[in-house]
């Protein structure tokens, strides 16, 4: 990489790890020039806008995301082993972001009243881990996994369920825990849906 661009990827390393913490609406161009030790104008260099920036932002942590948690699944059988790996690094990404914060989970509470560039590209970026979520399930019905009258929806509303009441009680309660009680809810929401399950109904 050339100077340029180490430079614009050390901003965005910085600019990701404030909005982690104070949010995407708390990034300014002055915040970062002052962490950077450079000017305004340095900064602004590298980013067409405020707004440029914080869309920037978003991405790398949607690509840190992709590297973490879906990449590595997609490595597992098709089916339930793939959906249980989506759920399980999902879970250890949030142990890992209780210290400062899930920019899906606070960007929605930042901009669920909003419209606007950054809104749109927050929301594509949920509905496509979302939609990954779906294809798992499916294919967990598919292969004889989960019953045949699941709706994959139901689940990924479930799943998503468990991962906010994950991230609400560790890091807002900071009750002890949390992450046990989101994997057994993990386990028996697959018991209920589970092939086995209905045939033992």
């Amino acid at each position: 990489m050339r100077k340029g661009e180490l430079t614009r990827a050390a901003i965005l390393d910085v600019a990701l790890d404030a909005a982690s913490r104070d949010g995407i609406e708390g990034l300014t161009i002055g915040l970062l020039a002052d962490k950077m030790n450079m000017s305004k104008s340095g900064v602004f260099a590298h980013f067409g806008s405020r707004e440029d920036l914080q869309i920037e932002v978003l991405k790398l942590y949607h690509h840190h995301f992709e590297q973490e948690v879906f990449y590595p699944s997609m490595k597992e059988e098709r089916g339930l082993p793939r959906l249980q790996s989506m759920f399980a690094l999902w879970v250890k990404r949030v142990t890992v972001e209780i210290a400062s914060g899930c920019i899906y989970i606070s960007g929605a509470a930042e901009y669920d009243d909003r419209q606007g560039p950054i809104r749109d590209e927050l929301v594509g970026m949920i509905h496509a881990w979302q939609g990954a979520l779906r294809r798992a399930t499916t294919q967990a019905i598919q292969l004889g996994h989960l019953r045949e009258d699941v709706d994959p929806e139901q689940i990924v509303y479930e799943m998503y369920g468990l991962i906010l009441a994950l991230h609400h009680d560790a890091r807002f309660l900071r009750k002890p825990g949390s992450v046990e009680r989101a994997q057994i809810g993990f386990e028996r929401l697959v018991e209920n849906y589970s092939r086995q399950a209905a045939e033992h109904a």
